[in-house]
């Protein structure tokens, strides 16, 4: 209890200040993906998961921003994602369709996604990690 009121959250302020940071991400990551449509380029995302479910959801990021959804889950695989319904491929899709960026929506995993497929930088591909902040990585 005492590391919660340390942290602030016994206060309504620390929920406010919450609350903007989720906007100002939403906004952000729009800004970014409607940049990137309008040029042109090819967007893919990596893990069909809840957490980024929720994120697309949030934010109404559906097949118009995203082309596809990579997951290694089989029972995946062939299915759309709920909601926005963005279609869940294998992650061959990937190297078939080469897109510009890989949005990776498990972002506490970001290291090993940007590991496991660093050979999206042979065509000059991308990563987006979009928290804390939108970041794309090379």
């Amino acid at each position: 209890r005492s590391r919660e009121q340390s942290a602030g959250f016994d206060q309504l302020e620390a929920y406010s200040r919450f609350a903007e940071q989720v906007k100002e991400t939403k906004r952000k990551l729009l800004e970014f993906l409607i940049h990137a449509k309008q040029n042109g380029k090819k967007i893919a995302a990596y893990g069909a998961a809840a957490k980024g479910n929720t994120l697309l959801n949030y934010c109404g990021i559906r097949a118009d921003f995203v082309d596809y959804v990579v997951d290694r889950s089989p029972y995946k695989q062939g299915k759309f994602l709920p909601g926005v319904r963005i279609p869940i491929y294998p992650p061959e899709q990937i190297r078939e369709t080469r897109p510009d960026y890989l949005l990776i929506l498990p972002w506490n995993l970001k290291d090993e996604v940007i590991k496991t497929n660093a050979y999206i930088r042979e065509w000059g591909g991308q990563f987006v990690v979009p928290i804390p902040e939108v970041k794309v990585c090379s």
